[in-house]
């Protein structure tokens, strides 16, 4: 009787302890593990993995077009080391290149010389963002915004003809001429959504016939005498007045300046817009389930006019900066290609503000760095378009990465399923 009394008190005590000593071991190590499978199979794992992989393709098709690598190919068998050698010294200069082209050039006789790839690339990348995030607005809530080309031309020419046109004083000058870029951006695209608010026309047709129709009314503009430099026989315009000009961030020497700022500032606002706010959630209704949403009261028509005017006035925005800060001149290719790449851009960064930021810096890196990469190599650029499209295609098919590199089901599936 004595022992059997004494056995469950012995062996209760020890239980105790190690149940309240192991157990926050065990949570701790739980979520740590948890923490860790989510950044390196979840979104961010999968986008890095989609990056890495693209520029492996990349480098394959460095080797295969590289003449000396094709040398060595003719005697592989007799001499591999040879081949092998001369490929890993084109695709590491190539990609060295790029680097330094487009991040920090190590080889420089100065700092400002070494810093000056990192600036270019910030410079490139700031109307790319904030087109982008005017795009991610309208993905959002359901609608193509394809017009982001014709809505950056169309704030190139307002903010800038502001620009050069009107005398005002520093201040007042340039948040005038930005203004007006945003409102001629968010009017250019409101009519894509009056459009489909009241006939039902399909944002996607009205906003690239729109970008055609903003592309030839710039050519016109660009040869009537209030768009033309006196004295030039080139489409180009005066140049954008100091007081108008966004100031430079880092001196004369770089070309950054405080569009960057703005394009952060533009981050911060859709971040809130999409989050925090009323419109937001709006948008994010009607975009989800518009017949739920027209059931629940909201007015959807009136939603897609809103979400293409705040769409267009980033894209316009976009235009604003690029020739206030950039170009200083309004001319027929001031758009470049911004328009069409901010989609891009938008699909990288997932239509979220900080993934748009950095697909942003990512994607004019590739550029600015490609180019670099050409002049030092003389690797075609093509292999960079070709890399671009490669990351884009891999991110949009996320079950692709996760089969090649045989990553398991994303941790938030695994645990609503056992749940």
């Amino acid at each position: 009787m004595n022992d059997q009394r004494t056995d469950p008190e012995k062996s209760v005590p020890p239980a105790l302890p190690a149940k309240d000593v192991e157990q926050p071991t065990a949570a701790t190590g739980g979520r740590a593990a948890q923490v860790l499978r989510e950044v390196t199979t979840g979104g961010f794992g999968v986008t890095v993995l989609a990056f890495v992989l693209a520029l492996v393709i990349g480098g394959l098709l460095i080797i295969a077009v590289d003449p000396d690598v094709n040398d060595t190919a003719s005697y592989i068998f007799a001499r591999p080391a040879d081949f092998f050698g001369a490929a890993w010294s084109s695709v590491s200069d190539a990609y060295t290149a790029m680097f330094r082209g487009a991040v920090f050039n190590y080889d420089a006789p100065s700092a400002a010389r070494a810093l000056r790839p990192l600036t270019e690339t910030m410079t490139v990348a700031t109307p790319l963002i904030i087109a982008a995030l005017g795009v991610a607005v309208g993905f959002r809530a359901g609608l193509f915004n394809i017009g982001a080309q014709g809505q950056v031309l169309m704030g190139a020419a307002i903010g800038g003809y502001i620009g050069f046109t009107w005398s005002l004083p520093p201040v007042l000058h340039l948040l005038l001429a930005i203004i007006g870029g945003i409102l001629a951006g968010g009017v250019w695209a409101g009519v894509a959504g009056f459009l489909k608010a009241r006939t039902g026309a399909h944002e996607v047709i009205v906003t690239i016939m729109l970008n055609y129709i903003a592309l030839y009314l710039v050519a016109y503009l660009l040869t009537t005498s209030s768009f033309t430099r006196e004295g030039s026989n080139q489409p180009k315009s005066p140049g954008i007045r100091e007081n108008a000009q966004l100031p430079l961030l880092l001196g004369d020497q770089f070309r950054l300046h405080a569009g960057f700022l703005v394009a952060i500032l533009a981050a911060v606002f859709v971040w809130w817009l999409m989050t925090r706010s009323t419109w937001g959630f709006r948008f994010r209704a009607v975009g989800s389930n518009p017949s739920a949403a027209r059931t629940a009261g909201m007015a959807v028509s009136s939603s897609f006019v809103l979400v293409m005017v705040v769409s267009g006035a980033l894209t316009g925005l976009a235009g604003a900066v690029q020739v206030l800060g950039t170009e200083k001149a309004l001319t027929g290719g001031i758009a470049g290609s911004i328009g069409f790449d901010a989609i891009t851009v938008a699909l990288l960064g997932r239509s979220k503000p900080l993934g748009i930021f950095f697909a942003g810096l990512l994607y004019a890196g590739l550029n600015v760095g490609g180019r670099a990469m050409e002049g030092a190599t003389g690797t075609s650029i093509n292999i960079v378009l070709v890399i671009q499209s490669l990351v884009v295609l891999f991110i949009a098919a996320p079950p692709l990465i996760r089969s090649i590199f045989r990553l398991p089901i994303q941790p938030a599936l695994t645990k609503g399923a056992s749940a």
